[in-house]
């Protein structure tokens, strides 16, 4: 899968959500619409979203130290998946509230016209900033199909970005049913009720991301190919009896920790273990970059 340009994404997502949050904060002023507050809320929460994930890419760059020798690319997934708890908490929460309270409490939509205008600019803005997340995907995305790519994906800037502007879409979708519905049938229910479905859609998109940043921090293996890659590599040598384990982990969207353990002809001096170990890693890390920790371990096999 080729890399994607995370930052490009971020910094698209983040211009378009500051401008669309101060318009629809502005016609929910002017219209008492409770859809476009919760539209306002969600815009600002992603835009908190993407200034946390423009940190977290910049804190993963971080070289390593004595303290962490790995480095520092898990914070990237560590801040995803305080993404996906603000997206639930806050905005899928706030939105739900909020719907609630003007079912409950009903406010009539006065004019709906600048309410309108605001959507239709915002919508233009979260699709062009949609589009730029979508094509990035693709270009990472390879033969996969759009599930299989995500899941396997080491780096969940660009799925979240995706994620966070397929929600944002469709809440503007569902406000402007919401809004027209309110205003045409004098009903200010319908309004209420577009808050509350906007905010059980981002909900069960929060869930999805959690789910996806949680493993992804808690620790995966590598792509399968990488693993037999490894694998090929060291038992294609006339000094190894067998490989018994591999395992890898990934510590940042580029970069995989590789552990193995081999079974070397007992007669091999350890002069040639360590330069076929040496020439071994050498070749891997030119076929797969991203490998950027090795270490192996002599282990017999079990008799």
């Amino acid at each position: 899968m080729a890399e994607s340009n995370n930052k490009l994404v971020l910094l698209a997502a983040l211009a378009a959500n500051l401008g669309i949050a101060a318009a629809k904060f502005v016609a929910a002023a002017l219209t008492g619409s409770s859809a476009m507050l919760t539209e306002g809320v969600h815009s600002v929460v992603d835009s908190t979203n993407q200034l946390l994930l423009l940190y977290g890419e910049r804190a993963s760059r971080k070289p390593p130290d004595d303290l962490h020798p790995l480095g520092y690319g898990r914070e990237l997934y560590f801040w995803s998946f305080v993404v996906a708890i603000l997206i639930f908490a806050t905005g899928a929460g706030l939105s739900i509230y909020e719907g609630v309270h003007h079912v409950l409490h009903p406010v009539r939509v006065e004019d709906a016209t600048v309410a309108y205008i605001v959507l239709a600019v915002s919508f233009l803005l979260e699709g062009a900033s949609w589009l730029t997340a979508l094509r990035e995907f693709r270009r990472t995305q390879g033969d996969l199909g759009w599930w299989q790519a995500i899941r396997r994906s080491k780096d969940p800037a660009t799925f979240i970005v995706l994620f966070e502007d397929s929600a944002a879409l469709f809440g503007l979708v569902i406000a402007a049913i919401g809004v027209s519905l309110a205003h045409w049938t004098g009903e200010p229910m319908w309004d209420g009720a577009a808050s509350i479905v906007i905010g059980v859609a981002l909900a069960v998109v929060a869930f999805m991301l959690a789910r996806e940043s949680k493993g992804l921090l808690i620790g995966e293996r590598a792509d399968l190919r990488l693993i037999a890659a490894i694998r090929t590599a060291f038992e294609a040598r006339p000094e190894v009896t067998a490989v018994q384990e591999i395992i890898t982990i990934h510590i940042a969207p580029r970069r995989v920790y590789v552990s193995a353990s081999i079974d070397f002809e007992d007669d091999v001096p350890v002069g040639v273990v360590e330069r076929l170990i040496a020439e071994t890693e050498a070749s891997l890390r030119e076929a797969w970059p991203q490998i950027t920790s090795v270490y192996i371990k002599p282990k017999a096999r079990p008799a």
